[in-house]
This record gives structure tokens, sequence and C-alpha cells, in this order.
């Protein structure tokens, strides 16, 4: 099997121990995490080949950040080395009625500044299939932005097959340009495209009618008309997968997708999550287990069900990272949700 590559930021996480507020907390636990490190986590537990491509300063905090990706067994072969500092991000996680929150510290990090040509793109793609490049990329910065293009069209131009997710943040568009300016450049060159119930939305103002997101109230069928707008809007599009989320509380949300790939609908499954132990990492897990159900399962209703399935047991594990094995995601595709201790 051919690597899959991802490119983007990898930031230090900073969460607080047991709910705590940032205001009562006094330690953070440390690791870390990043859209598109999360999605190489992922195929990384599945048993796949991959390539994280990113920037890190040549300090003992990105020493720190390799060593951690290694682990893993995330393939680093191409991370670049220099700038002036490593992003971070502070995660106070909620609980019952009370939301999370993240405040962001990556101004001005390595990979915000990376100058043109840092990266090899065409000996980085010359033994890959795969590309995923997150929203959350051109975000960063003009020059982030910039690079995402460059990959993205080295590796259209290569013969890869090219994934992003749309992952709109508002906190981080903040260089001059509106989201869907940039996106719309970016997406164009994809065959594959991954969002939450509103990005599409919050990227390109298309809506699903009818979706309640904060009631828990979301109809699969209408996110259908969101696919298949989006697929008419860039025609190199493929296929299109949509996460759904339902908020019931910081504690309790119902998790499902669909999928709308050549023309044809695809429900996933629905699962009801309670309580949740860390749901940052979410959207990227479903990511990974989307790109391995779509390399490695073959039926369309096989990809989207081992995503949703995949994702849904991220839930359960602290840290961004999707720390399970195919065995445990087909285990759950099956019916056995019981969680009976395994001996």
């Amino acid at each position: 099997m051919k690597p899959v590559v991802t490119f983007g930021e990898v930031m230090m996480r900073l969460a607080t121990p047991a709910h705590e507020r940032f205001v009562q907390t006094r330690r953070f636990d440390v690791t870390f995490a990043g859209g598109e490190a999360n999605v190489a986590a992922s195929l990384a537990q599945f048993g796949l080949p991959t390539q994280f491509v990113t920037r890190l300063p040549d300090n003992d905090l990105g020493d720190a950040c390799l060593n951690f990706l290694r682990q893993f067994g995330i393939g680093v072969d191409f991370v670049a080395r220099g700038g002036d500092r490593l992003g971070v991000y502070f995660l106070e996680t909620g609980a019952v009625q009370r939301a999370s929150k993240v405040i962001y510290d990556r101004a001005h990090s390595a990979i915000a500044a990376i100058p043109p040509g840092t990266i090899p793109w065409k000996d980085v793609f010359a033994d890959a299939q795969w590309f995923h490049w997150t929203g959350i990329t051109p975000a960063i910065s003009e020059a982030a932005a910039r690079e995402c293009l460059t990959a993205a069209t080295t590796a259209r131009e290569m013969g890869l097959t090219v994934s992003c997710d749309l992952n709109f943040r508002a906190k981080l568009w903040k260089w001059g340009k509106q989201a869907g300016e940039v996106m719309s450049g970016l997406v164009a060159l994809c065959d594959v495209a991954v969002g939450n119930e509103e990005d599409a939305e919050k990227v390109f103002g298309i809506q699903a009618a009818g979706a309640d997101v904060s009631g828990g109230r979301l109809d699969a069928a209408s996110y259908r008309q969101v696919c298949e707008k989006l697929v008419t809007r860039f025609p190199n599009l493929q296929t299109v997968a949509i996460t759904l989320r339902g908020s019931l509380s910081a504690s309790h949300n119902t998790w499902s997708g669909v999928l709308y790939h050549h023309g044809a609908f695809y429900d996933g499954p629905k699962f009801d999550i309670v309580p949740i132990v860390d749901r940052v990492g979410g959207g990227d897990s479903f990511c990974g287990g989307l790109i391995y159900g779509l390399l490695v399962c073959g039926a369309p209703q096989k990809a989207i069900d081992f995503a949703v399935a995949a994702s849904c047991l991220k839930h359960t594990i602290h840290g961004d990272f999707n720390l399970v094995r195919v065995a445990e995601v087909e285990k759950l595709m099956g019916g056995d949700a019981s969680g009976r201790v395994s001996r």
C-alpha cells in the first residue's frame, strides 16, 4: 500500500485535567495535535503507511513533537525544521451543559511563516497515492495557504487522490481574506471533501434545510442536497461525506454521517455517545476512517460505516489521536457496543 500524505500544522495541546476550568487549574496535560496529524495517526493505527508534512522549530519542543508523532507510527520523513515557535492550543474540557473552550496561541508559528519552496512536493508525492489537507491550514496565514495550494496542485498533477476536510475555524481567518474566497480554489482540486453539519454553510453558504444542531435534530436525507450542491459547484469532486453531530450537551452527543459517492447516497449508523471522554479530533478520526474505508473496504456503504464507527470510538479516548485498531472498529460495526472487558 502506498503512503497517504497529510499536510498542516501540529501544535502542543495543553488541556485542563478532570474537566477543570482555566481559572482553577494548576497544571495541564501535554500532548501534540493538529487536524492533519490526527488523520495520519488514525491511518497509522489502521496499518496504512503515512507521511505527515509540516514545519517545526529546530529546538527541544520541535524534537518532542517529532518523537510524539513517531511513537504512534506516523511517517515524518519530510518534516521541515525552522521558524521561531511551535503553535499551542489550550483546551478546557466541558461537561454536561458547560461547553468546552479552546484558546489558540499559534500566531507566528513555524508553519505560519513557511517560505516558498521549503517542501519538495514532487519528492513527497513520488511514492504516494493520496494527499489530505484541511481548511485549518489555509486559515493560518497567507504563506500556509500558498503552500497548501502548491501541494494540492502538485498532488493532482501527479495523479494522487486529493481530499480535504472543510474544517471552518472562525478564530483563524484573520489574515485578510474570507474562507470561501481561498477555499474555492483549493476545493476545486479535490476528489473527496468532508465537512461537519455546518462547514458547507459557513464556508460556501450551502445550508441543509431544517437542521437543528443545538437541538440534536439532524435529518440525514436533508444533507443529500448539500452534497449535490458541492459536487455541482466543484466538478472534480466525486465523493462528499458529512458528519452529523447532535449536541444534546457537552457530555452527550448523537453521532452519524452520510456519504455521497459517484451519484449515490449512503447513510451511516447512528450512535448515542454518553458520556463523552474527549470529542476533540472526532471529525479528523472520521476523515481517517473514511480514507481507510475508501481505500480498503471497497463498498461505499462499508466505507461510511467504518468512518462513523471509528470516529464514535474516538470519543472514548483522551487526546486528539484516535488510537483504535481495525478489529475494534469492525467489532462496533458488527453491532457489539457492549463495552464488555476483552479477556
